[in-house]
């Protein structure tokens, strides 16, 4: 049985009319998250701001800007009819690829830490990779949405939405940013399982991408090391398993309760980026296991809410939207955490709300925003009857 089957089509005669509230099960885990990295963001940049920049409140300004415009979005994207993307689908599409295609090609095109993923214009900075994800969500809902009678054909249900990832995919790789096309890769997968793309199909493309992910990982010896130094970090303290040594140290030393919110001692330029990538190394130290299993419980509320409002959504191109934008946000969730534990190689992966970073806060509080206006729409789809009413 596959995930289609639990996607409802049929019309709801006794379904709500729109709401006018917030729906607080998303809101307020979201604003939680969000002050709580504020304040995380701080206590672990503070130093290396005041070192770069003479300024130990630099990224904290830029958060408290970022987290501001980021509820702006969702408040728009709350108040937007979410059927309003169908028409915007195919010009999101192009015009992430287009700003893809503008980080290799156009002067504003900006490199950091050995990855050219950013384009700069004047002091502001945008992650396209970040734009293509939330494209390629909206492209899928509406695709599967519009091919649920031959979703199970190759040619129809397959193929195409491949080919749009592997666009994608190619100009993220070539940045390099793994972690980003890794991301695509389990959305795209997931979602093309529960819109009911034959297993065999999904199967097999796994199949044949093993032997290119190990060309990839070969191909470059710091991935190889990066690969090595996660089974066995201890063996590469100085260099590729670097990260993963300090990040657990700063989980042990947390015990249960923390070391107390600025007390920390890895992010004192012995743990990289530890206000993006390994924030959840600094909760881990200062908060200890309590602070872990509470950021724990408030993503667990933002992701089971999303899957409800999917599971309930009637219109197939808003249940897909709903899964698939929640999808989306878990599968940072998990894999920045797994990188932080050690449990996955290390991936340049921000943590949804939490990490410092304008472009990935402002998509995904936009996306917060479209699942309140999918949950508060009337859940249900007009019979022919109805449309002349």
């Amino acid at each position: 049985m596959t995930g289609a089957q639990h996607l409802p089509k049929t019309v709801s005669p006794g379904a709500s009319t729109r709401k006018a509230h917030y729906d607080v099960m998303l809101l307020f885990p979201v604003l939680f998250l969000v002050g709580i990295g504020i304040v995380m963001i701080y206590s672990a940049s503070s130093a290396l701001a005041l070192k770069k920049f003479g300024n130990d409140l630099f990224f904290l300004k830029k958060q408290g800007l970022f987290a501001v415009l980021g509820i702006v979005a969702l408040v728009v994207c709350r108040h937007v009819p979410y059927p309003w993307y169908r028409a915007f689908t195919y010009p999101l599409v192009l015009l992430a690829l287009v700003l893809l295609a503008a980080v290799h090609l156009s002067p504003w095109g900006f490199s950091a830490g050995g990855s050219t993923r950013w384009l700069r214009f004047g002091s502001i900075s945008f992650q396209p990779s970040e734009f293509a994800r939330f494209a390629l969500v909206i492209y899928l809902a509406y695709s599967l949405s519009k091919k649920q009678d031959v979703i199970r054909e190759f040619a129809i249900g397959f193929l195409p939405h491949v080919l749009v990832l592997a666009a994608f995919g190619l100009l993220i790789l070539a940045e390099p940013d793994f972690g980003s096309v890794v991301i695509l890769m389990g959305i795209t997968w997931i979602m093309l399982f529960i819109g009911g793309v034959r297993l065999l199909h999904l199967s097999s493309v796994l199949v044949l991408l093993l032997p290119a992910a190990y060309l990839f990982m070969v191909d470059a010896r710091y991935r190889l090391r990066r690969l090595m130094s996660f089974l066995d970090p201890w063996a590469y303290p100085g260099d590729a398993g670097y990260q993963i040594i300090h990040s657990l140290m700063a989980f042990g030393s947390g015990g249960l309760w923390g070391v107390g919110i600025g007390n920390g001692y890895q992010k004192l330029f012995y743990l990289p980026e530890p206000h993006t990538d390994f924030i959840f190394s600094i909760v881990g130290e200062e908060l200890g296991l309590a602070g872990v299993l509470g950021i724990l419980a408030l993503y667990g509320l933002i992701i089971g809410r999303g899957m409800r409002i999917a599971k309930k959504t009637v219109d197939p191109f808003g249940a897909f939207l709903a899964a698939g934008l929640t999808v989306a946000i878990g599968l940072q969730v998990f894999i920045n955490m797994a990188v932080a534990l050690g449990l996955v190689p290390t991936k340049g992966l921000v943590l949804p709300f939490m990490s410092y970073g304008g472009t990935s806060l402002l998509l995904n509080m936009a996306s917060i925003g479209i699942l309140m206006n999918i949950d508060a729409s009337p859940n249900k789809l007009l019979t022919a009857g109805e449309t002349g009413r």
